[in-house]
This record gives C-alpha cells, sequence and structure tokens, in this order.
C-alpha cells in the first residue's frame, strides 16, 4: 500500500475469493462481448416503400412506349427509391449473462492484476482544490505502466476533475468496474476503502 507521496505506507489483507483466482479467459472473454453487445448502438436505418416520399401514380402507360413497364417512383431499383431489405433500426444486439459470471469475470481479471503486479492501493487520495498538476505528480509518484484506471468508491469532483485532463488516466466509481476498462489499463489504482468493498463482497 501507498501514500500519496509515492512512499509505501503498511499492507493491506486482499480476499483470495476476490484477488486470488486462476486466470479463465473463456468466462473474460464472455463478459467482454456481453458488454460490447449490449453497448452497440442501432443506428443504419433504410425506409420501406410506404416511409419513402413519393406520388403513387403510375409513371407512364403500361404499353405502346416501347419501355419496361413500371408502375411506381419508389420502386427500389430507380434512383430515391425504397431499399429492399435493407438494415431497420429495431434489430436487437443485446445478449445475456447472469449476475455471478459477469462479477465472477471482472474478479478474475482483478486476481490477474495482483498476480502481474499490475494493482497499486493508495493509503488515501485527497486534493484540496481541483488542481491536474498534482494529480499528474501523485500518478508519477505510484509504480504504473502506461495507463492506469483510477477506481473511486464515492464520487469525489476534485479528484475526478483534476484527473480528467490526464490523457493516460480513466476514473470511475467502483460500482462502474467493467471488463472492458480492466483490460484497456494497464495499472489499477485502488483507494484502502475501495478494497475493503471489495474484500466485502465476497462474504
Amino acid at each position: 500500500m501507498y501514500a500519496q507521496n509515492g512512499k509505501e505506507k503498511g499492507t493491506i489483507e486482499l480476499n483470495e475469493s476476490v484477488f486470488g483466482l486462476e486466470s479463465n479467459a473463456n468466462i473474460v472473454h464472455r463478459a467482454l462481448v456481453y458488454q460490447l453487445a449490449n453497448a452497440r448502438l442501432n443506428v443504419a436505418h433504410t425506409k420501406t416503400r410506404g416511409e419513402r416520399r413519393g406520388s403513387t401514380r403510375k409513371i407512364y402507360r403500361q404499353k405502346g412506349t416501347g419501355r419496361a413497364r413500371m408502375g411506381s417512383n419508389r420502386s427500389p431499383i430507380r434512383k430515391k427509391g425504397w431499399v429492399a431489405f435493407g438494415p431497420r433500426n429495431n434489430r436487437n444486439f443485446t445478449i445475456s449473462m447472469n449476475k455471478k459470471e459477469r462479477r465472477l469475470a471482472i474478479n478474475v481479471l482483478l486476481s490477474d492484476k495482483v498476480r502481474n503486479n499490475k494493482l497499486v492501493v493508495l493509503d488515501k487520495l485527497a486534493l484540496k482544490e481541483i488542481k491536474t498538476k498534482e494529480m499528474d505528480k501523485i500518478m508519477s509518484n505510484l509504480p504504473h505502466d502506461k495507463k492506469i484506471l483510477l477506481a473511486l468508491r464515492e464520487k469525489d469532483e476534485v479528484i475526478m476533475k483534476s484527473a480528467n485532463n490526464l490523457p493516460y488516466v480513466k476514473n470511475l466509481l467502483l460500482a462502474y468496474l467493467n471488463v472492458k476498462d480492466l483490460l484497456k489499463y494497464d495499472t489499477l489504482v485502488l483507494l484502502k476503502d475501495s478494497i475493503e468493498e471489495l474484500n466485502s463482497r465476497a462474504k
């Protein structure tokens, strides 16, 4: 466990049920697919014949013109006509995964962070005012690789706004800790109270 100045400050006990699990690529992959699929926005949308603007009048007479017969100006084979078999925004991409499996996937990734020395625990994190420079100094004092994920137990606007302008740091609430961010960010920084919260979840 570290202090804000980067010096070591005692140790903290980690619950084996949360931070001592074996790697499980299958459950992590399923949880990632679940998260990405449920976040997918269905924006592609084409108009049917009934939705396309235009007259229903027959374009020209059926016979005698020497041209192919044509009934509607909104035909899919004509320019600005409707789209046959096009994408519609009523598709549902969501998939299901039970809560225990989702939590297990997060615990597996937390265990991987501990195993690979990618978990940093801070005794406390406090700033008097919103100051990106101060937050950058604190993060620089900690052992970390490239990108940092900072998970807070409770909302703290001073800390969050101070970290927002740091390109290598993402902050979120512990309740929103997710598989995608744990995979994307190399180092996970948790406060002492966040560890206590995670330890209590397994009881």
